[in-house]
């Protein structure tokens, strides 16, 4: 298949990787020194399911350059969704599916008017990575699972060929029959993540081991559970609950949130549209989150990064 990372970002590239080593031709959409790191020295991925090294990678910072792919790993930071979704035009063929792999719960809503509906993709990631210095991407958990489907359920050939060459690559990928229950799922668990472990400026670890900040944690999941369910989200009982013992169980001690990892690095936040798009969801439908105002509150003076 050809495939386009964008952006070739910690998410985008350690896919993109992923696949390209499986024997598929995969095009980096990347900028700045990233870019001419990996142009130089190609893309290298640390990571427990077996280090990578692509000594020769397809990298450009202009999409045209590429042309049409069968599937663009949509996976640039939030604030530039639409303006990535223009840009990404050239990569577009009659058949292509650009699967959203961004954090948030409307990226499939903001791209579907600029990619065409049958082309965009609702998905969802669990994957820890950092960009840990230009070139390099670096995995910190096991988790590396996709769930993606289409929003109104249809079957689409175009993504099951996707599906079945992302497994045959050995990632964890499925598609979904209810994939605005997955979105939110995964919203209740990312903005709660996001939040606790930027506000505390600590790791998961410390944080589901104080009582304090175990019920920080919890009690954002639960408003936004609750935001979810009002929507008319089928979100099952329990899922607070469920999501707290797979993070005993499964996360590592010194795991922390993406958003939390810019904050460390001074650079801008997806704030907006996490616990922002909490409390804006709150407000639009009535309902109190004290819990995320709080934290949208005490991280909005940081949202958009130190200057340089």
């Amino acid at each position: 298949m050809r495939i386009a990372a964008m952006a070739a970002g910690a998410v985008g590239a350690y896919f993109g990787a992923r696949m390209q080593a499986a024997g598929h031709e995969v095009f980096y959409i990347a900028r700045g020194a990233h870019r001419e790191a990996i142009e130089k020295n190609g893309l290298t991925v640390e990571s427990a399911h077996g280090n990578l090294h692509l000594p020769k990678v397809n990298v450009t910072d202009d999409p045209a350059k590429v042309g049409p792919v069968d599937v663009v790993l949509f996976a640039v930071k939030l604030w530039d969704t639409e303006k990535a979704a223009e840009q990404a035009k050239p990569l577009l063929g009659r058949d292509t599916r650009v699967v959203t792999l961004q954090n948030g719960v409307d990226s499939y809503e903001r791209i579907a008017p600029i990619v065409g509906a049958a082309r965009a993709i609702p998905g969802v990631t669990y994957v820890v990575t950092v960009i840990e210095r230009p070139g390099v991407i670096k995995q910190t958990s096991q988790l590396q699972r996709i769930i993606c489907g289409p929003h109104d359920g249809r079957t689409d050939a175009p993504l099951a060929a996707f599906v079945d060459a992302a497994k045959a690559a050995k990632i964890d990928i499925a598609l979904s029959d209810d994939i605005a229950r997955e979105r939110w799922q995964k919203f209740v668990l990312l903005s709660a993540s996001s939040g606790a472990t930027a506000v505390t400026r600590s790791t998961m670890g410390p944080i589901l081991a104080d009582p304090d900040t175990r019920a920080l944690f919890r009690n954002l999941m639960s408003e936004t559970f609750a935001i979810g369910r009002a929507k008319g989200v089928a979100l099952p009982d329990g899922l607070v609950d469920t999501i707290l013992a797979m993070a005993d169980n499964n996360f590592p001690a010194d795991m922390k949130a993406s958003m939390a990892n810019d904050l460390d690095r001074g650079n801008r936040l997806e704030l907006d549209w996490l616990a922002g798009e909490v409390c804006r969801l709150g407000r639009e439908l009535k309902m109190p989150t004290p819990v995320n105002d709080t934290v949208y509150a005490a991280l909005k003076l940081h949202r958009m990064g130190r200057s340089k």
